[in-house]
């Protein structure tokens, strides 16, 4: 037995491995008094303001939004795109795609896409690692970008952006079998994918 195991694993091990007959109650009663029960740690929860309803920008460049995909090569081997979507017209601003997707290249590329497009006001992201690194909050701070975090496990809150997420996957990665990661982008570069409104 392992002291990681709770009852109901203590308990057929003791049936079925070492083939005692004692019932359920009577091995429970002992569980407790030698105090093999693992205390359950409480989950720290953090409170959230509820974020405003999601409202169509006035002009472009108001809201931006980010989120990331997954698909895999023809070989099995995983990889990831970041789509980044400007919210009034949902005009796709950019994809990058590789294994790994940092937050140093969230910002790399969000640097790129600010040269040829300009600021925004706001970004609109979800809670994954990427987002809540220091990385990119130090540089949102620095470019004047508010970040605006979605409630997690609450993807509506970004549905801009999962729209545009599906658009993507059904008329471009479902189409396409892809052998390597150039050939993903090659094909990312090539066609503008921007979702109806």
């Amino acid at each position: 037995m392992k002291k990681t195991w709770g009852f109901g694993l203590c308990f057929l091990y003791m049936r079925n491995v070492q083939g005692h007959r004692w019932n359920h109650k009577r091995v429970y009663r002992i569980y407790r008094e030698l105090e093999l029960n693992l205390r359950i740690k409480p989950r720290r929860r953090l409170k959230r303001e509820k974020p405003e309803e999601l409202a169509v920008p006035e002009a472009p460049n108001m809201i931006w939004s980010m989120d990331f995909m997954a698909d895999r090569l023809a070989e099995g081997r995983q990889f990831r795109l970041l789509n980044v979507l400007d919210d009034f017209n949902r005009e796709g601003l950019g994809i990058e795609v590789d294994f790994s997707l940092p937050a140093e290249r969230v910002v790399r590329s969000l640097n790129q896409i600010i040269e040829w497009r300009g600021k925004p006001l706001a970004i609109r992201v979800d809670n994954g690692p990427e987002y809540v690194s220091s990385k990119l909050v130090e540089w949102a701070e620095t470019q004047g970008i508010a970040l605006n975090y979605i409630q997690p496990g609450k993807p509506q809150q970004n549905a801009y952006v999962e729209r545009y997420n599906r658009t993507v996957r059904h008329e471009w990665l479902d189409l396409y079998i892809f052998d390597s990661i150039t050939e993903v982008r090659n094909r990312c570069s090539a066609p503008t994918l921007s979702s109806p409104p």
